[in-house]
């Protein structure tokens, strides 16, 4: 019974290879259907070669639509067919696409084929997605290229954090690229644009998520001593950032400086970083005492009605009490 199902498979393997021209043809349009287009990428990779220039055909001269799944099958079939090639030159073609909604689809159908070119990790398909990179900022080309964790691609990579909607993906790609990153992520965090009073958006954007990415890193006393001026960043949470990375490299008088730091952007800071500074405090708690206390005093001298609005007094007496008390800081964990 195996025999003959194995047989069948055969049989039926060696029919699609022979399939005339038109009825592959037939099947490249099928990837339009909804019902019979996930089958028509199967039929397709069974064809073998043959397949693939009508899919060139169809990605790369076909209409771009707000319906992309159709194309995005192409590049499945594309990819299990191994036509690295045609993907190359697919991710490389340029259009003019008006309408937004369209072009929001044909992203999505290169995002996809930028994706399929992992299974190849070779030199050829890591500059066409540099390239792109440059021309286009694109989730899937960022997700690609972090896998190669090559020390040319960081300055894209660092760059991409600027964007709103690729930043995750570029964050993820550092992240994998580790001590690679390493010096792109130092001169991103020091390097704003423009370098005055007005600062774009972006560029603080990246800042911050650079301090992020650094955070994780093994830092040295040097690499403090690159980003200490960020200390007196005039943006609160690279100011905050850049304190929390003293706490834990720098010496003992600039630790001091960031724990006073800390506490002083703590009033003009997002509920957020809030949450992280105080993280911050409690962690070095030892060394950041003195500061503390000296601030709790001087806002307990404000009136009862003032320090009953004081969100900052509570959060400095909680990180007081939870960095003393362990018994109250588990209590706090297992309540969480």
């Amino acid at each position: 019974m195996m025999q003959e199902s194995q047989a069948l498979v055969e049989r039926s393997s060696q029919a699609l290879r022979d399939l005339p021209n038109d009825e592959i043809e037939a099947l490249v349009q099928s990837l339009n259907s909804l019902h019979e287009g996930e089958l028509g990428i199967d039929m397709l990779v069974a064809c073998g070669e043959r397949a693939i220039k009508p899919l060139r055909s169809f990605l790369l001269e076909g209409k771009p639509s707000s319906i992309f799944v159709p194309r995005q099958r192409a590049v499945r079939a594309l990819a299990a067919l191994g036509a690295k090639s045609v993907l190359l030159d697919y991710l490389a073609f340029e259009q003019q696409i008006v309408d937004p909604v369209v072009a929001h689809g044909e992203e999505a159908v290169k995002n996809s084929a930028a994706r399929a070119l992992a299974a190849w990790p070779t030199e050829d398909v890591f500059e066409a997605l540099c390239r792109v990179l440059r021309r286009k900022r694109l989730v899937g080309v960022i997700e690609t290229l972090g896998e190669f964790r090559r020390p040319e691609a960081m300055p894209e990579l660092v760059v991409a954090l600027e964007d709103d909607f690729c930043r995750s993906s570029a964050e993820d790609a550092l992240r994998k690229a580790g001590e690679l990153a390493h010096r792109a992520l130092i001169e991103a965090a020091r390097t704003p644009d423009p370098s005055g009073v007005h600062e774009r958006r972006q560029s603080q954007s990246r800042r911050r998520c650079a301090l992020r990415l650094l955070e994780s890193l093994q830092l040295r006393v040097e690499d403090w001593c690159q980003i200490a001026a960020l200390l007196q960043d005039k943006d609160p949470e690279i100011a905050a950032r850049a304190g929390a990375i003293a706490l834990a490299v720098a010496d003992r008088a600039d630790r001091d400086l960031a724990a006073r730091k800390l506490i002083e952007v703590l009033p003009v800071s997002d509920w957020l970083p809030q949450g992280e500074i105080e993280g911050w405090l409690t962690k070095s708690l030892d060394m950041a005492l003195p500061a503390i206390h000296q601030e709790i005093e001087r806002r307990r001298a404000a009136p009862i009605s003032v320090q009953a609005k004081d969100h900052v007094l509570r959060l400095l007496l909680a990180v007081k009490r939870n960095g003393q008390d362990p018994d109250h800081r588990n209590d706090g964990e297992r309540n969480a």
